[in-house]
């Protein structure tokens, strides 16, 4: 089972990559962009999981509680990965204002 994307993990995973050792080198794994990508796969894992849980649960294999929890950290993941884009969106917009 993956851990939802919220808030705190990303900070935790950005401070972790952070604090390592060239964490700029981008073929080290270990810069900001390693940690973006390794939260965008675990909030792909999160929607799966949410996929697979709903469709066990229309087979008659699961309980309407496991779809429950497992639809809500979807959503919750959903809605964090859209704040962190719109952060983006806002910071480079900011950017592109400044003058030169």
């Amino acid at each position: 089972m993956s851990i939802p994307l919220a808030p705190a993990g990303a900070a935790a995973a950005y401070r972790a990559a952070d604090a390592l050792p060239n964490a700029a080198s981008p073929t080290g794994g270990a810069g900001f962009g390693a940690a973006l990508t390794r939260a965008m796969e675990q909030a792909v894992e999160v929607g799966r999981e949410a996929d697979a849980v709903s469709t066990r649960a229309l087979t008659g294999q699961g309980s309407v509680t496991d779809v429950v929890l497992a639809v809500g950290r979807a959503e919750l993941t959903l809605q964090t990965a859209v704040a962190v884009r719109d952060r983006v969106v806002a910071a480079y917009q900011d950017v592109m204002r400044m003058p030169i």
